[in-house]
C-alpha cells in the first residue's frame, strides 16, 4: 500500500473517530453522573439520523438547498434526541439509579427494542438517502485518490467538541457541579444543590450528542433502522477502552478504534470487527479499568443474599416439581410442536443455569454468554457434518470447543469485574458472531449450517430423556456445590473479594474455575440446541440470545435456583 492510500485510510479513520467520540462522550457523561450504563444510546443516534433525513428529503426538501437550513435540520434532529433522552431519564433511568448494573443493561436493551419498533412505525422500514451537504459536496485530491470534503469537516469537528466539553466541565459552575455529582451526589445534595436537574441536563446533553452524531452521517451514508445496534456496540468498545467516566479517555480510545477500523478494512477486511474487539481486550489486560478510567468503577460490588436453592419449603418443592413434570408431559402430549416447545424450554433452562452458576456463585457479570452457547452449537454441528460424529461425540466436541476458548478467555476474566467484565464478554460474543458471519467456508455465513441429523425421528423420545437427564444433573451439581465449602468460598469472594483474599482464599483461581465450568455448561446447552434444531445460524451468538439467558435468571431471581 502506497503513501497516498495510507493517508486516505488515516483520514477515514480520523473521520470515523469523530462519530465514535460524539457517541462515546455522551455515553460516558451519562455513566459518570448517573452510574447507569445505557445500552439504548444507539437509539438516539438513529433518531437524529432518521429525523434529519426525512426533514431534508420528504418533509421540507427545499431545506437541502441551503447549508443553513440543512444544518438546522441536523440540529433539530439532535434536539429531538435530547428531548427523548429527557423522557427516558424521567421515566426509566431515574427509577433504576440504585438497581444493579446488569438490570440496567437489560432494561435499556429492552428500551432499544421498543424505540426500534416505534421508529419503524413512524418513519417506515425503508432506507433514506439524504442529499450532499451544500457547499461541502466536493473532495480534496490526494495523488490519484480523493477524500470527501464533508468527512474532512467532521474530522475537524471532533477535537472542537472535545474542547467544548472540556471547557464546559472545567470552566463553568454547571460543569463543576456535574463533576461534584459524579464524585459524591449525597454530599452535593447536603450542600443544598439538587442533583436531579444536573442528571437530567447531563442525560439530555449526552443523548443530544448521540443525535448529532447520527445526523452528521447523512451526507455519507443513508439513514436506516440497523444504525442503533451497529453503532452502540462499537461505542461501548470505545467507552470501556477509554475508561468509564473519562472524556479524555473516550477521545483517545475513539482515535485508536477509529484508526484500527479504517486500516483493518484495508488489510484484514474479513476480520475488522475481531480486530476492534481484540484491541479492547488487549487494553483491558494491560489496564483493567481502561486507558483513563478509575479503578473504583471497576471494583463496585453488589451486596447480595446467600444463594437459595429453592424459593419454597419442602412441601412447596414437591408441588413445584409435580407441576413442572405435569406441564412437561402435557407439552409432550400435544404433538411435535408441544414437544419442540418443551425441548426449547429445557435447553434454555440449562443455558440459564450455566449463567447463574457464574453470576450467583462467582459474582461474574456477563452480557455475552451466548459466545459459549454458540461455540457449543457450532462445535457440535461441525463435528457431525465434517467427521460424522454421533450425538454424544458431537456434544463432547462442542463442549471441548467452548472449554478451550474459556480456558484462554478466563485469563482476562479474573482481572476484570463489573461493567468491564460485562463488556469483555459482549466483545467475545461479537467476535464469535463476526467469525460465524464472515468465515463462510467453515460456518456457511448467514446461510448457517443445515442438515444436522443427530437425532432420528424414531429416537426422539430417548433424546428428550437425555436432555432431561442433563438438566437434572446440572441442577443437582449446582445444589451440591452451593452446600459445599467451595460454594461458601465462592459466595464469600463474590460479596467481599478483598476480605476473602485476606482470609487466604485463592480468589483468582476460584473465579477462573467457576467461569470455565459455566462456559462448558453453556457449550453443552448450545450443542443440544443444534442437535434438536438440526441447524445453526450466527444468531446463536447474538446479543438477543445473551439477553434471553439473562432474562431466565433475572425474572426468576439471580440468587434463587
Amino acid at each position: 500500500m502506497g503513501f497516498e492510500a495510507l493517508a486516505l485510510q488515516l483520514l477515514n479513520g480520523l473521520s470515523h473517530a469523530t462519530t465514535l467520540f460524539l457517541m462515546a462522550s455522551g455515553l460516558t457523561l451519562i455513566f459518570g453522573v448517573t452510574r447507569i450504563v445505557n445500552f439504548a444510546h444507539g437509539s438516539f443516534f438513529m433518531l437524529g439520523a432518521l429525523w434529519a433525513a426525512h426533514a431534508v428529503t420528504h418533509w421540507w426538501p427545499e431545506w437541502a438547498e441551503s447549508a443553513w437550513t440543512y444544518a438546522l435540520a441536523m440540529l433539530l434532529g439532535a434536539a429531538l434526541a435530547a428531548l427523548l433522552g429527557a423522557l427516558t431519564e424521567l421515566l426509566l433511568l431515574r427509577r433504576m439509579r440504585h438497581a444493579p448494573q446488569l438490570y440496567q443493561l437489560v432494561a435499556t436493551f429492552g428500551l432499544t427494542l421498543a424505540l426500534h419498533d416505534a421508529m419503524r412505525w413512524y418513519f417506515g422500514p425503508e432506507e433514506v438517502f439524504a442529499p450532499r451537504f451544500p457547499g461541502l459536496k466536493g473532495a480534496i485530491q490526494l495523488g490519484e485518490s480523493y477524500f470527501p470534503t464533508w468527512q474532512l469537516f467532521t474530522l475537524v469537528l471532533g477535537p472542537l467538541v472535545w474542547l467544548g466539553l472540556h471547557l464546559l466541565l472545567t470552566r463553568t459552575l454547571w460543569g463543576q457541579r456535574v463533576k461534584a455529582a459524579t464524585q459524591d451526589r449525597d454530599m452535593l445534595n447536603a450542600l443544598g444543590v439538587n442533583p436531579a436537574p444536573l442528571m437530567l441536563g447531563v442525560v439530555m446533553l449526552g443523548c443530544g450528542l448521540a443525535g448529532l452524531a447520527g445526523a452528521l452521517q447523512l451526507p455519507r451514508e443513508p439513514a436506516h433502522l440497523q444504525m442503533d445496534v451497529n453503532v452502540v456496540v462499537e461505542t461501548f468498545v470505545v467507552v470501556v477502552t477509554g475508561g468509564l467516566g473519562s472524556i479524555g479517555g473516550a477521545f483517545a480510545a475513539a482515535l485508536l478504534i477509529g484508526l484500527i477500523h479504517a486500516f483493518g478494512l484495508s488489510f484484514f477486511p474479513q476480520a475488522t470487527l475481531v480486530l476492534v474487539f481484540l484491541t479492547m481486550a488487549v487494553v483491558l489486560v494491560w489496564r483493567p479499568q481502561g486507558l483513563a478510567g478509575s479503578a473504583v468503577h471497576a471494583e463496585q460490588r453488589e451486596s447480595v443474599p446467600v444463594f437459595a436453592l429453592w424459593p419454597v419449603s419442602g412441601g412447596g418443592q414437591g408441588v413445584f416439581a409435580l407441576a413442572f413434570v405435569g406441564l412437561t408431559l402435557m407439552a409432550w402430549g400435544q404433538g411435535d410442536y408441544g414437544r419442540s416447545l418443551a425441548e426449547d424450554v429445557m435447553v434454555m433452562m440449562l443455558f440459564g443455569l450455566s449463567l447463574q452458576w457464574m453470576m450467583a456463585l462467582g459474582g461474574l457479570v456477563s452480557f455475552g454468554h451466548a459466545a459459549f452457547f454458540a461455540l457449543g452449537a457450532y462445535g457440535t454441528a461441525l463435528s457431525h457434518l465434517h467427521w460424522g460424529a454421533g450425538l454424544f461425540a458431537a456434544l463432547a466436541a462442542g463442549m471441548a470447543l467452548a472449554l478451550t476458548v474459556a480456558l484462554a478467555f478466563g485469563a482476562l476474566v479474573v482481572r476484570s469485574s463489573g461493567v468491564y467484565l460485562a463488556m469483555l464478554s459482549l466483545a467475545l460474543a461479537q467476535m464469535i458472531w463476526a467469525g460465524a458471519t464472515q468465515w463462510v467456508g467453515l460456518t456457511g455465513g448467514d446461510n448457517g449450517l443445515i442438515g444436522v441429523r443427530l437425532i432420528a425421528p424414531e429416537s426422539r423420545a430417548l433424546a428428550d430423556a437425555v436432555l432431561c437427564g442433563f438438566m437434572l444433573l446440572a441442577i443437582l451439581a449446582m445444589a451440591r456445590v452451593v452446600r459445599s465449602s467451595r460454594g461458601a468460598a465462592l459466595q464469600a469472594l463474590r460479596d467481599a473479594p478483598w476480605r476473602a483474599a485476606a482470609s487466604g482464599l485463592p480468589v483468582q483461581a476460584l473465579r477462573y474455575q467457576v467461569f470455565v465450568g459455566s462456559a462448558t455448561l453453556a457449550g453443552l446447552a448450545g450443542g443440544l440446541w443444534a442437535a434438536f434444531k438440526g441447524a445453526v445460524f450466527p444468531s446463536v451468538a447474538s446479543v438477543a440470545m445473551s439477553v434471553d439467558a439473562l432474562l431466565v435468571i433475572l425474572l426468576g431471581g439471580v440468587h434463587q435456583l
